[in-house]
């Protein structure tokens, strides 16, 4: 698997920081415990890990007050779903975009048909956003969820306009930083969003499992899952505060600390130098695919987005190309709808299927530039292998 080339940071970060898994392995040799659950030392131990973690976490997303505001969750989806299902009921709008990804469109699928209408804002192939057409759509909405990025082409929306003008009607406002967080800085409050929904296992760099709510203050969220939390054991509802409102069941704190040192890998790196940097890998990967024949690049540059290129080849379907990228040349890229089918056939106007590339993870030497574009120059032009 070393002398792979990982290209697949959009749906995990495959490759982290050694400090990740030494983490997750100490964690689970040396303490081992349930956060919250006993008065040992080894449980006190566990506490203070997650603690630390919400206290880096704030840091990162430049979260002033109470860091318990942060309330972790198992990946993006169950924090996307917590919020969804804890905020909107029978009667309330829901604004969302053509860019969502299927964490944000399934549970409003559900809501659709529990009574609350859905309103979607269309997109295009550059990742833009009718202002006026989100205007209109915001009179009278109760929230408008929308990500950062789109998982598909990488263009950045603009969130702090729209916040601005969906407050102006009274609505709250969602984000989905799933990917996003670690690569690009994220800030809430000048974004100006009222909940931040975050996986850990992607440009955070932490284990699979991970990931986080954050709520503002004067925010309710009702809970999506009902359990034991630690406190408040007497009675038979949840706690009203936060984060265990939001936290029923044991926390995977082995996750956990993998998590919080792959945080405080990114703000030792720093946001802005990763992005600096993951852009510059885009820009030279853009140019040289655009001058290879048979491949057609189907994603904007968006250079101020995040690391995610899309293309496909003219003589092979977007899953045999990835196929042959992995099993002839050892670059381990994706290929399908990525969760988000309805921006795939009509945004981005392509094919049903289409293969994306992502860098990302540790700083390394581009080595890898090259080598995908002679072999996806190669894949697309030379026959079928015969395993195929």
């Amino acid at each position: 698997m070393r002398d792979s080339i990982y290209l697949d940071y959009a749906a995990t970060s495959a490759i982290r920081p050694d400090a990740v898994t030494e983490a997750v392995t100490e964690y689970l040799r040396d303490i081992g415990a349930t956060p919250g659950r006993s008065g040992h030392r080894r449980a006190i131990e566990a506490g203070r890990v997650m603690l630390r973690c919400r206290r880096a976490l704030a840091e990162l997303f430049g979260i002033s007050g109470d860091p318990g505001r942060i309330a972790f969750q198992f990946n993006g989806t169950h924090a996307l779903n917590t919020a969804l299902f804890g905020l909107l009921a029978p009667g309330d709008r829901v604004v969302r975009t053509a860019y969502d990804h299927h964490a944000v469109r399934r549970p409003i699928s559900v809501l659709r048909q529990r009574g609350v209408e859905e309103l979607v804002l269309s997109g295009s192939p550059d990742g833009g956003i009718d202002l006026d057409e989100a205007e209109q759509a915001l009179r009278g909405a109760r929230l408008l969820v929308l990500p950062h990025a789109s998982n598909v082409i990488g263009a950045l929306l603009p969130v702090a306009e729209l916040a601005r003008r969906a407050h102006a009607h009274g609505a709250l406002v969602l984000l989905d930083a799933c990917q996003t967080a670690g690569h690009l800085p994220v800030r809430v409050h000048e974004l100006g969003v009222d909940l931040l929904a975050f996986t850990g296992h992607k440009g955070l760099l932490g284990p699979q499992g991970t990931g986080g709510l954050w709520v503002r203050d004067g925010v309710d969220v009702a809970p999506l899952l009902l359990g034991g939390t630690g406190g408040d054991s007497d009675s038979d509802g949840m706690p009203g505060l936060l984060p265990d409102r939001l936290e029923a069941g044991s926390q995977n704190g082995p996750g956990l600390a993998g998590l919080l040192a792959g945080v405080r890998w990114v703000l030792e790196q720093q946001p802005n130098a990763l992005h600096e940097r993951e852009s510059g890998l885009k820009h030279r990967l853009l140019r040289r695919l655009q001058a290879t024949s048979g491949v057609r690049v189907r994603s904007p540059a968006a250079l101020d987005g995040v690391g995610i290129v899309t293309l496909t080849a003219d003589t092979l379907d977007a899953a045999t190309l990835a196929s042959r990228l992995d099993r002839e040349h050892g670059i381990l890229a994706r290929a399908g709808l990525h969760c988000a089918p309805a921006l795939t056939r009509h945004s981005v106007r392509s094919v049903p299927e289409r293969c994306a590339c992502r860098s990302g993870g540790q700083p390394r030497k581009p080595r890898w530039i090259v080598p995908l574009m002679q072999s996806c120059k190669h894949a697309g032009q030379t026959p079928l292998s015969p395993w195929r």
